[in-house]
């Protein structure tokens, strides 16, 4: 191997690091609040980059599919609780989150055209469709299990990823799918050539990272979700809501997840 080649791959693991750091403090993250090893983390990673190729290719993704169904579940569950209580100041709420939003986005989808756009408003639309989906999972597998042992929560954990690889295959199929880099620029630094898309994945977790430091240090949700990590009972005690608190970290993991839909190439896992 001469230092060229040492060189390259030097800039490939640079880049997978960043990627595969940013994915292993959401799995941290997701445990440390819920106790739950999130398995289908690489699902939102899949999913994000199959719904901007779907786009790209003028057809309806299948998460919008997944995001409505997941939304008429949570919705027919919640409104159940809440006639039940009679907690009637819910159910607009209920409606608006779980099927009001996913109304919206479909009629985004259907109506306007997703491939026409630009390529930085495809990827805000992917996101809007992918990442509602991680409290939405949360709310359906875990939220009743919540003080359930960790090895429950890891087999549940395990059925929920082999059922959304089963639809990732239904919707997507088993063939690869493309999207487009970020920059197709190139810069050469001596004996390496440094590829944009490299920048671009580099600087995407440098951002993601700064953003959590600031999101867990200087906001309310932020430290909740810390309290809840250190000390769940303590936190219920101080009045933080532990559902509000594993939807966050289930909304987060899949914005993590999702936010990583502009590499090169992605397959149905």
């Amino acid at each position: 191997m001469d230092l060229q080649i040492a060189l390259l791959l030097g800039q490939d693991g640079i880049t997978n690091g960043a990627i595969y750091a940013l994915l292993a403090l959401a799995l941290v993250l997701v445990f440390a609040v819920t106790r739950v090893i999130f398995i289908p983390q690489g699902e939102f990673v899949a999913f994000g980059a199959l719904t901007l190729a779907s786009f790209q290719a003028g057809k309806a993704p299948g998460t919008l599919w997944l995001l409505i169904g997941a939304g008429v579940a949570v919705a027919l569950v919640d409104i159940s609780l809440a006639l039940r209580a009679r907690a009637h100041k819910k159910l607009p709420r209920i409606v608006a989150w779980n099927l009001a939003y996913p109304a919206a986005a479909a009629a985004v989808v259907f109506l306007l055209k997703p491939n026409e756009f630009p390529l930085l408003a495809q990827i805000v639309l992917a996101l809007a469709l992918v990442v509602p989906l991680g409290p939405m999972i949360y709310r359906l597998a875990y939220q009743p299990l919540a003080e359930a042992s960790v090895l429950v929560l890891l087999i549940v954990s395990v059925a929920v990823h082999l059922a959304l690889v089963g639809l990732g295959l239904l919707f997507f199929g088993a063939e690869g799918s493309r999207t487009p880099a970020f920059s197709e620029a190139s810069f050469d630094l001596g004996l390496v050539k440094l590829n944009g898309q490299t920048l671009w994945v580099v600087g995407a977790s440098l951002l993601l990272i700064v953003v959590l430091f600031i999101f867990f240090e200087r906001t309310i949700y932020g430290k909740a979700l810390r309290a809840t990590a250190m000390n769940r009972t303590g936190a219920r005690l101080m009045g933080i809501s532990t559902v509000m608190a594993g939807k966050l970290s289930f909304l987060l993991v899949a914005l993590i997840g999702a936010a990583y839909l502009a590499r090169r190439r992605r397959d149905v896992p």
